[in-house]
């Protein structure tokens, strides 16, 4: 039940659920406190509650005795006295009726002069604000939500000419807004598509507990309703001139030119900065965030090449002491990954999981160095592109690979540059697109794995007498 914008309380009929194991109504916006009933449900083993509205004290006993096994992450209006759950102490009530008269006396002149206090202030900020210039008050307004007019005019009218590319929520334009001196991005979600609706407050929730240099920026966003009456969201991103990385991977899909192809370092490079976004969605976030969904498409590149993961409407927030590092189950029906990219245990019903997340990893790493992609037509009875490069490696390596990368300057007839960088490359690919989620790496292993190649690929070219890496990077 996450994420199906439920609203008002949890109803009363659910404490007759005597047997239920796990109950997850995370990501709605469900209200009120939360009811003591919950505590009666002894079979409860995993009960997630995590970025509703919920307000008040959290019960007391039963399942909320285990911390373990409880999430009310993201409920700012909730308190509890449990050691268990890191929330913000409820007061409690004491005898304080002998010392009324006292407080009284002592409370009046002091609320008296927080009032002189509190309008002298408003008094000096409104005096300082008639002086300010209109430029800078407009460059403080640019955070707040834009209305349907102002997506509309830095669309021009949701222009053809200024579209970007289709996502499985919606459009994707490129825009210019008055406070902003760059191009914009602005994803328009489709709200008559199943799934768009929640797909909006994923990104929201993520994109405002997150800040990394390899994640995308959002800038501002609307939600409000069109001219018709219907429902309106979009979200305004940073614009990444140089694309998607599945641009740079597969030029021919795209109608782009050719005669540029990435070089050896910027795949390294590309690589790296993926990993670090995944390093700290899994690892350095208060709730750990699982993706769902990388691919090259959701990779975009800045100006100076550098990656970030983008879209993330089916990412799953997951509470970092809870449930052992999984999210909620999932099942064929409701599994909206991307083909070739999902982990196989995503199939068969298995919790979604960091180790997911890997596996999309290792498929994207493994699609870098080859060119081709896990959903090309030569991978089909059984053959998988995990498959077609581990029959290689390490040996026959050089005939699965981009034929751009064995013809790049640096590379060719380079047998040290081939084994000290590519083929770490393709290794930590092949470990993280294993079958089984236990054997394949940790992203922050596969940031070290990667980063001591690239150290190692700067070391080559300065003893191959490359003082500059601009032509290979």
């Amino acid at each position: 039940m996450e994420g199906n914008l439920l609203t008002g309380s949890i109803p009363q009929s659910f404490m007759n659920l005597k047997s239920m194991r796990e109950m997850d109504l995370s990501q709605n916006k469900l209200t009120g406190k939360i009811p003591e009933f919950l505590t009666s449900l002894s079979s409860l083993q995993e009960l997630n509650l995590s970025f509703n509205d919920f307000e008040g004290p959290v019960p007391s006993g039963g399942s909320f005795s285990n911390g373990s096994i409880v999430c009310v992450k993201g409920n700012h209006r909730l308190c509890s006295n449990a050691p268990g759950l890191i929330l913000p102490l409820c007061p409690e009530l004491g005898s304080k009726g002998k010392d009324k008269s006292v407080v009284l006396k002592t409370m009046i002149p002091i609320a008296f002069s927080c009032v002189l206090v509190f309008f002298l202030c408003l008094l000096d900020v409104h005096i300082k604000r008639r002086k300010e210039k209109n430029g800078s008050e407009h460059s403080s307004m640019h955070m707040d939500k834009l209305s349907y007019e102002d997506i509309a005019r830095a669309t021009n009218g949701f222009s053809l000419v200024q579209l970007l590319g289709l996502g499985s929520f919606g459009s994707v334009y490129k825009g210019n807004l008055p406070f902003e001196d760059d191009p914009v991005a602005i994803k328009v979600f489709n709200l008559r598509r199943y799934g768009a609706p929640s797909s909006f407050i994923a990104e929201c929730e993520v994109l405002r507990n997150t800040r990394h240099r390899n994640l995308v920026k959002v800038i501002s966003l609307c939600s409000t309703v069109d001219p018709t009456g219907s429902d309106f969201k979009a979200l305004v991103f940073h614009y990444m001139p140089n694309g998607s990385l599945d641009r740079w991977l597969h030029p021919e899909d795209h109608g782009c030119d050719k005669r540029r192809f990435l070089s050896l370092c910027e795949r390294i490079n590309i690589a790296l900065d993926v990993a670090y976004a995944l390093d700290y969605l899994h690892n350095q976030c208060a709730s750990p965030v699982i993706h769902c969904d990388l691919k090259p498409s959701n990779v975009l590149l800045d100006l100076k090449m550098t990656a970030h993961v983008s879209d993330f409407g089916l990412a799953k927030f997951m509470c970092a002491s809870s449930f052992e590092g999984r999210a909620s189950s999932t099942s064929l029906a409701s599994l909206k990954g991307s083909i070739g990219y999902i982990a196989p245990e995503y199939g068969m019903g298995g919790p979604i999981s960091k180790k997911g997340d890997v596996y999309s990893y290792g498929v994207l790493l493994l699609e870098m160095f080859t060119g081709k992609r896990p959903t090309d037509k030569e991978f089909k009875d059984g053959l998988s592109l995990h498959k077609h490069v581990d029959t290689k490696f390490p040996q026959g390596t050089a005939e699965i690979l981009d034929p751009a990368i064995l013809q790049s300057d640096l590379l060719g007839g380079n047998l040290e540059m081939m084994q000290t960088c590519v083929l770490p490359m393709i290794k930590v690919g092949l470990l993280c697109s294993m079958a089984s989620p236990q054997g394949r790496l940790g992203m922050g292993q596969v940031s070290t794995e990667i980063l001591t190649v690239k150290r190692v690929f700067h070391e080559l070219c300065s003893r191959n007498g490359v003082s500059s890496l601009d032509k290979y990077c």
